[in-house]
């Protein structure tokens, strides 16, 4: 055991820096279940997470006080939300006081005796952990989860267990302000699943090589007795694969067989067919029953039951338990239904996750008319890197509407190609007025954002009420 390991191993007590993100209230809400005083702040402690945390007798401060070391907790956990000029980071600093970034001091503490599941991937990480954590609670394995949602089936984000599995949503973000690596290397995941891999993060990232280096050292920690489970419709995952792999590797999805010399274990792999059967190299292994749309969460049934046969589940088992599985909070999800008017809301925010969840709700409606709503507020979309890529995107909606504030490019020019079924607004209200003159009975409203978006679900229900 080495110094840092041993000094964690004895700690009691953890402030957490940026604790009312969902992956640092996550960290605290598995830390106290674990034994330990948990403690922390950040710039706006408010609902939902704030009352979540209270709930668990988590005492939260607001801002950033220096007084605030008072509290002599064995180390701070500092999350990624934290920079440099931080207040109470820099005196942490100046003082030269134990501290740790919430994968590492999860890593080292929490995880050390776990088979640790990790999904990594551009798109469906939240939704695919999901699965995989109901996969194997329904087979009775009792697995710890910390994902970046609410599944429905558990109501909750995070546990710990006594049981040996922990299942990680493995994001490639990363760390901290002193550790530029991807979150995903702290967990040593010995099932690992690559769920698919595309350029985003503009604000960390150069360009789509730079994710591919992250996931290759992600590869280089998975154990020879594990096992990578890979979309094999990526190139870009083929190309992380090929640059050194010294586990097992299953694909799925994958049109065609595995290219000779791949590596360890290639095969066939997983597919799933147009009626909804799943194969394994060529053997029917049952089919998929369920009422989740789109070509995207196929795929990531797929990874999941991969991962969960890895753990020992049978896939007999793992398609019975997503018969069972209820999408995650914010995964198309109906939030009311006004004068035959329906408002959806996900998380969407990258051109393809908007492409894939705009044809999923396609195929379910068929005719019917789509309402396309975007807030681009992920730092990458702010940025404009994918602004060219969003008319195409969007092309399976009827009408489109977008918020156009704060953005650093031209949202009306972007969607121009879109010609008179786009619709650009700088004020929220303006789009909700907008968007309700628009709406006709039967129409579906798809509002995607990886934020609140100023609350206009409930916003635009109660405008479609007066229709």
């Amino acid at each position: 055991m080495t110094k840092l390991e041993l000094m964690m191993s004895q700690m009691k007590h953890i402030h957490i820096l940026g604790i009312c993100g969902t992956f640092m209230g996550g960290i605290a809400a598995i830390a106290k279940q674990s034994g330990y005083r948990v403690t922390g702040c950040d710039a706006n402690v408010y609902p939902p997470m704030s009352t979540q945390l209270e709930a668990q007798g988590i005492e939260l401060i607001e801002g950033w006080g220096v007084e605030q070391l008072e509290l002599k907790p064995d180390v701070f956990v500092i999350g990624n939300v934290v920079s440099r000029g931080n207040p109470l980071m820099e005196e942490i600093l100046n003082r030269n006081l134990p501290y740790a970034s919430g994968p590492q001091w999860l890593a080292d503490t929490l995880l050390r005796d776990k088979w640790v599941l990790g999904v990594a991937g551009t798109h469906g990480k939240t939704t695919t952990t999901s699965m995989l954590a109901w996969i194997l609670e329904h087979a009775g394995l009792n697995p710890g989860f910390l994902i970046g949602g609410v599944p429905q089936n558990f109501g909750i984000s995070a546990r710990i267990t006594e049981a040996p599995f922990f299942v990680i949503e493995a994001d490639e973000y990363d760390t901290a302000f002193f550790d530029k690596r991807s979150k995903f290397v702290h967990y040593h995941p010995r099932t690992a699943i690559l769920n698919n891999l595309e350029f985003d993060h503009a604000d960390i990232f150069p360009d789509l090589a730079a994710i591919e280096t992250q996931f290759h050292h992600l590869v280089r920690t998975v154990p020879g007795n594990g096992l990578v489970v890979s979309n094999g419709r990526e190139e870009s995952l083929a190309r992380v694969i090929q640059r050194g792999c010294w586990t097992p590797v299953e694909l799925f999805g994958a049109s065609t067989p595995s290219p000779s010399g791949g590596g360890l274990g290639w095969g066939n792999g997983w597919q799933i067919d147009e009626d909804d059967i799943v194969y394994l190299d060529g053997k029917p292994q049952g089919t998929l029953q369920w009422d989740l749309m789109g070509e995207h969460n196929r795929m990531n049934a797929l990874a999941a039951l991969a991962a969960a046969r890895h753990a020992g589940v049978p896939v007999a088992q793992g398609l019975a338990a997503l018969s069972e599985f209820k999408n995650v909070k914010r995964r198309m999800e109906v939030r009311g239904t006004v004068n035959g008017i329906t408002v959806y809301d996900d998380f969407a925010h990258h051109p393809t996750a908007i492409d894939t969840t705009v044809a999923g709700l396609r195929h379910k409606v068929g005719t019917a008319r789509i309402l396309a709503v975007l807030e681009p507020r992920s730092n990458t979309m702010k940025l404009g890197v994918m602004k060219n890529a969003l008319p195409g995107s969007l092309k399976d909606a009827d009408l489109v509407f977008c918020y156009g504030a704060n953005l650093g490019w031209d949202a009306a020019a972007s969607l121009a190609p879109l010609g008179n079924k786009a619709v650009v607004k700088d004020d929220l209200g303006l789009l909700i007025e907008a968007i309700a003159g628009a709406a006709k009975p039967g129409d579906q409203i798809l509002v995607m954002s990886n934020g609140g978006f100023g609350g206009i679900h409930e916003k635009l229900l109660k405008r479609l009420q007066g229709l």
